[in-house]
């Protein structure tokens, strides 16, 4: 564990939670997960957040998880855990992460209820309060702390190190980022966040959350390069042959945020079965199929390049 105030950078990994046929956690299918995200060079873990079903997981299968997460990773890579849902619930799991070894925490929006600023502020702050991990806040769906909330939070807890962005308001991260600067890092939490970096990358936010790395690292890579390196033409056929052809798969159904991953990665030869818990459904077949037609073609086009071998 860190006490380090910084926030991971570059490309960020998001874990899935694979189940076995009973139902129950497969660790040993997770800890190939994180295994392959760490050895392709993401910079860190996000264990049991939004593509880790953290909504259907029980506190056993959480801890089992961040477990997992923890000794796999080995210091290598900082390690966060999500957190959210109700105010005890939360306080509970950041209690837990800082005892199991994690590094930090995503804090995932409260359930249902969408507050007042100053309820969303309260929110944040009985949170963070109870742990000295570093915490990042994500403006998603019912939670989204407007510029004045942000700097009281920032101002009065050195343990926020972050803002991650799944909301798309390009005026309240321009007015952010302009305004707090370099006082946090600045995460694309977009759903699919490929398919936004070029706009992100321009304000400020160098960092992203990649949920087909779980399944095609290298080209989460090339194209993360390539916009970096105002390689233009290559960002162009990487949208067109890969990211756009995804991306309408995945609007396809509620719920293919999740499932798509594990459907890539059963593509990929991963032990994960295309099986997510309710709300969530599986991927269609057709889809299943549209999927492998596009990873095949990707592949073929930009082949993985061979690992060194020196050491061997």
């Amino acid at each position: 564990m860190t006490t380090e105030r910084k926030s991971p950078t570059g490309i960020l990994g998001f874990p899935t939670a694979p189940f076995k046929e009973n139902g129950s956690i497969d660790e040993k299918a997770l800890a190939e997960n994180i295994d392959f995200l760490i050895k392709e060079g993401l910079s860190s873990i996000f264990i049991a957040c939004g593509s880790g079903e953290f909504h259907a997981l029980s506190k056993a299968e959480y801890q089992t998880m961040v477990k997992t997460a923890v000794s796999v990773a080995s210091g290598k890579v900082p390690v966060y855990t999500g957190v959210g849902g109700n105010i005890a619930y939360a306080v509970e799991l950041v209690r837990l992460s800082e005892d199991l070894g994690a590094d930090g925490y995503l804090i995932l929006p409260p359930y249902l209820i969408e507050g007042e600023q100053e309820g969303l502020y309260n929110y944040y702050k009985t949170i963070v309060k109870n742990s000295n991990l570093n915490a990042i806040l994500y403006n998603r769906d019912n939670a989204i702390v407007q510029l004045e909330t942000l700097q009281r939070l920032v101002e009065e807890f050195p343990q926020i190190v972050a803002l991650k962005d799944g909301h798309g308001n390009m005026e309240l991260n321009l007015e952010m980022t302009q305004t707090i600067g370099n006082r946090l890092e600045w995460l694309n939490g977009m759903p699919f966040a490929e398919i936004t970096m070029p706009a992100y990358t321009r304000i400020g936010f160098h960092s992203y959350s990649s949920a087909m790395s779980n399944y095609m690292p290298h080209i989460s890579k090339l194209y993360f390069d390539a916009l970096l390196e105002g390689n233009e033409q290559l960002v162009k056929e990487i949208y067109v042959d890969i990211l756009l052809p995804i991306n309408r798969i995945r609007k396809a159904r509620k719920g293919y945020a999740v499932s798509l991953i594990k459907a890539g990665m059963e593509i990929q030869g991963f032990s994960v079965a295309n099986t997510v818990r309710p709300p969530c459904v599986p991927v269609e077949r057709e889809h299943y199929e549209q999927l492998k037609s596009i990873i095949t073609l990707a592949l073929k086009k930009y082949p993985v390049e061979c690992k060194e071998t020196s050491n061997l």
